[in-house]
């Protein structure tokens, strides 16, 4: 029986680079990911596959670009005065720094390039433009709570907990 929409679903999962196979990302034995189907917590491509899958099963997963977290955008560059980061030191060409958006999240900066009195950051997101490879086991599948539904995310055992 698959996955459904408004369920918990519990994943053990490691993330490579499809192209070196180097692992981007891993879950730890004692902390698979956790997440409600169908409210957009992970991206599409992950998620469409998932939810052809049961409890216990394993699946290699091969989530293209524009299904993960999309293409990179060229807007999202932007040209900085070299001022505006003059408190950080040793700043060179490559280096992420974290910035806070409206809603007060941290936004990861990749550092572009550098030009004189010029800095040009991108803000897309780091796996922009990338496929990505994913080993995933299903763990646990189980309903969502009525409380985890209305506050849109999975609560620990014994309930809420932030």
């Amino acid at each position: 029986m698959s996955i459904k929409r408004n369920q918990v679903v519990s994943l053990s999962y490691t993330l490579k680079d499809p192209e070196t196979g180097q692992i981007i990302d891993q879950s730890t034995p004692d902390q698979p990911l956790q997440f409600i189907t169908g409210l957009g917590h992970i991206i599409p491509g992950l998620e469409n596959e998932i939810l052809k899958m049961d409890k216990g099963e394993s699946k290699e997963i091969l989530v293209k670009a524009e299904d993960a977290y999309g293409p990179v955008n060229p807007e999202a560059f932007q040209e900085i005065n070299r001022s505006d980061l003059a408190h950080i030191e040793n700043l060179e060409e490559g280096m992420v720094l974290y910035a806070q958006d409206n809603q007060g999240n941290q936004i990861p900066v990749k550092i572009h390039k550098i030009t004189g009195d010029k800095v040009t950051v991108d803000l897309n997101h780091p796996m922009a433009g990338k496929d990505l490879l994913f080993n995933v086991k299903i763990t646990d599948v189980r309903d969502a709570t009525q409380e985890e539904l209305a506050h849109g995310h999975v609560h620990g055992p014994g309930g809420h907990h932030h």
